[in-house]
């Protein structure tokens, strides 16, 4: 008996990297899984479809149930066609993993607007049409009166939630997408959904790009890095054995570690009656000081012009 027995599971980008993993150890664990992958480069360019049907043919030779799709998550028509094939080929649908994703990294001033608009559209544009379209469909099994045990993993990364500099397109999608599964936890408890995201540490060819042999494994040693790390904790997420909703999770290695969403900094606040003036508020920061920990950082130091 495996923990996903008769779960039928969408993974978006799952011909390479993370989501191949997650597409074995699913499978494994005796789920029906949806390979999708558009099969494109890194930075979005092209297609490859014999990728998805090269990962599913690895699960059905080792006795696991699969289907390959090959449509775009960023397109609306493509993404109603995956969950189509979900449907039309297991007959239901119990978990989404959105792990597509892609990069052009550039520092700020040299992004332009197809670097900034592609990343978008496929990190957070792809991640909302994928989680909307289930949604709905799990919203459509309610209110016919069936009990859903549906669940939903969002990739995130580190840089969209501390932020990474030369990856403003990617850091501004993918923070988007940890505080959308927080909004999505919220909203579709009513139809018994849990959504959680995650941000996960593994070495892949996105990784690499930007880290290149920093992430490489040792030979002997536990790798670290090595992208099967990741799934297990997924596989977990996705089970009906989990109860935990709208928390975001760093995942890698053998470390699982909860992310605290936005909180209020207790020990710099500043108060005043009524409202402030630009002359009290200079020296109120004055005297609180630069936030301990916090993110202030100065380009150009103050000089006193006294």
């Amino acid at each position: 008996m495996g923990h996903l027995d008769g779960k039928t599971i969408i993974v978006t980008g799952a011909g390479r990297g993370i989501g191949r993993e997650h597409a074995l150890l699913f499978a494994q664990e005796g789920a029906n899984v949806v390979v999708n992958d558009l099969g494109g480069a890194q930075d979005g360019s092209g297609a490859a479809s014999e990728l998805a049907q090269e990962v599913v043919a690895e699960i059905k030779a080792s006795g696991g149930n699969a289907v390959a799709n090959g449509d775009d998550v960023a397109d609306a028509s493509g993404v109603a066609r995956i969950v189509s094939t979900a449907l039309d080929t297991f007959g239901s649908v119990e978990g989404l993993v959105n792990n597509a994703g892609i990069l052009r990294d550039r520092v700020l001033v040299n992004i332009d607007d197809d670097d900034w608009d592609l990343v978008l559209r496929v990190n957070l544009r792809g991640t909302f049409l994928m989680t909307r379209e289930v949604a709905r469909y799990w919203r459509e099994q309610s209110k016919a009166g069936k009990e859903i045990f549906g669940s939903v993993v969002n990739t995130s990364s580190e840089s969209g939630v501390f932020g990474n500099p030369g990856q403003a397109n990617y850091s501004a999608a993918k923070s988007a997408v940890a505080t959308m599964t927080q909004v999505a936890a919220k909203e579709l408890q009513r139809y018994g959904v849990r959504v959680n995201a995650i941000l996960p540490q593994a070495r892949t060819r996105l990784t690499e790009s930007a880290f290149g042999d920093a992430l490489a494994g040792k030979e002997g040693a536990f790798d670290r890095f090595d992208p099967a790390n990741v799934s297990p904790f997924v596989g977990y997420l996705l089970s009906p054995a989990c109860s935990l909703s709208g928390e975001v999770f760093l995942v890698g290695g053998s470390r699982v570690q909860r992310i605290q969403p936005w909180t209020k900094d207790p020990e710099w606040k500043l108060m005043t009656d009524g409202r402030w003036t630009l002359d009290a508020l200079d020296k109120a920061v004055a005297d609180a000081g630069t936030p301990s920990g916090g993110n202030s950082w100065t380009a150009n130091p103050r000089k006193d012009s006294k």
